[in-house]
């Protein structure tokens, strides 16, 4: 049970690491994620370290950014102990999870979405 919490450490809050993954990251779309991505070494022990955002120019309104946060932190969070699995042996990597979509979409098609992202990225990533 514990595998499936989603855990203060496990989130990518620096500052200076953001900025690294948008400098030297890579990135891909997969309705309706965009990923960035970065392979390095991470202070933690866990091997990523994620963010999710929401557009405020397409969402006014921080109810409904808080909401599509809410859905793809759940979507990650009950994928991420096969995610887990399916990285390489001591690699850690850091991942923006960025929402684009202009309308709000229902959580099984965020869902559908995070796992079809996931699983390009730990491929991408062997």
């Amino acid at each position: 049970m514990h595998a499936f919490k989603l855990t203060k450490k496990e989130r990518l809050c620096s500052t200076k690491m953001i900025g690294k993954l948008f400098e030297q990251g890579s990135s891909f779309y997969i309705f309706p994620l965009k990923v960035v991505y970065l392979p390095m070494p991470l202070s933690g022990t866990h091997p990523a370290e994620v963010s999710f955002s929401v557009s405020k120019r397409s969402f006014k309104r921080a109810v409904v950014r808080n909401l599509l946060k809410r859905r793809m932190r759940e979507a990650y969070r009950l994928y991420k102990p096969t995610f887990y699995e399916s990285l390489p042996e001591g690699r850690q990597v850091a991942v923006m999870l960025i929402y684009t979509c202009k309308e709000v979409k229902d959580y099984q098609s965020i869902e559908k979405g995070m796992q079809r992202a996931l699983k390009k990225l730990s491929d991408l990533l062997q």
